[in-house]
């Protein structure tokens, strides 16, 4: 893996939308966020932008993609937002370009996409967080999700356990691999593709919004049948954001898909749509245990 350098106060680093507009004032909310850390933030040229044209808007958001990887100025890149459409942009992206410029890429949901493709073309080790207009902004920012960008400048690793949210252990053992994964939709349209999840010798994260149980459990099933699970070492699940009446058929169905896995599986991490929501790196090594329930990574910046 390459991981690229970490932050510094002063350093300058750019917000781009690969998946679609922010909201503009949220979005101002967020870069004030990021500005008090010490961070120098510009704007994508295209942040904004919204035409009936997909084929002008996809060939935007690459460039602002391009601009800021080929900027060297430029330390990080954050997203603004999820959406639709990176599966689009990424048989587009110049990954040449991005494997010689190596910085920090950040965002998730929609952004999944990117973030597996970014990593399994270059090694770049990329990074599951929250994002600058839909978590940093004031009404839904906390404390523990803005805090999640501090291992970015003081390189130390992560350790997550029941202090930051009750686990759940669905299935019992240890495992030790480089995590990969993201938000489940996104992961299951990979399958087919070349930028198809890695998950040989690996602890898979997983995560999902609103869907209703029947449908985590068809995409489950979709990327069990596809090999997907057959030599991963751990799977770690996120938070999945179900309406109260649904989550107990989805717990149902997550207990009863994980039952008998021959790997580690523990649940109700805050990665993902939720608050506060952890950033995490993908392509690092990764230990997963569950006596006591605990994930631990190692830093994703050099």
């Amino acid at each position: 893996m390459i991981k690229p350098s970490a932050l510094q106060k002063g350093d300058r680093v750019a917000v781009i939308a690969p998946a679609g507009p922010p909201d503009k004032e949220h979005l101002i909310q967020g870069k004030r966020v990021l500005e008090k850390m010490g961070l120098e933030v510009v704007l994508g040229r295209h942040v904004f932008d919204l035409e009936e044209d997909f084929t002008a808007v996809d060939q935007k958001r690459v460039a602002d993609l391009h601009e800021a990887f080929c900027d060297p100025i430029i330390r990080g890149v954050f997203c603004a937002n999820g959406g639709f459409g990176t599966a689009k942009i990424a048989p587009m992206i110049d990954y040449e370009k991005i494997q010689s410029n190596p910085k920090i890429f950040w965002g998730y949901s929609d952004i999944t996409y990117l973030l597996n493709a970014i990593q399994k073309s270059t090694d770049l080790v990329t990074f599951h967080g929250p994002m600058v207009a839909s978590d940093l902004n004031d009404e839904q920012r906390t404390k523990e999700t803005e805090s999640s960008f501090s291992p970015l400048f003081t390189k130390v690793g992560m350790t997550y356990d029941s202090h930051k949210s009750a686990l759940n252990t669905l299935a019992h053992g240890t495992g030790e691999g480089h995590l990969v994964g993201g938000n489940l939709t996104l992961l299951t349209n990979g399958l087919g593709t070349p930028y198809q999840v890695d998950t040989h010798g690996a602890i898979l994260l997983l995560e999902e919004v609103g869907e209703p149980a029947f449908l985590v459990d068809l995409k489950l099933t979709h990327l069990q049948q596809a090999g997907v699970f057959d030599e991963v070492q751990g799977v770690v699940l996120g938070n999945f954001q179900v309406e109260s009446d649904g989550d107990l058929k989805l717990r149902k169905v997550l207990q009863n898909f994980f039952a008998s896995a021959p790997f580690p599986v523990v649940g109700n991490f805050h990665f993902g749509h939720c608050q506060p929501n952890y950033g995490v790196p993908i392509g690092v090594n990764a230990k997963l245990t569950t006596s006591p329930p605990q994930l631990v990574l190692d830093s994703g910046v050099m």
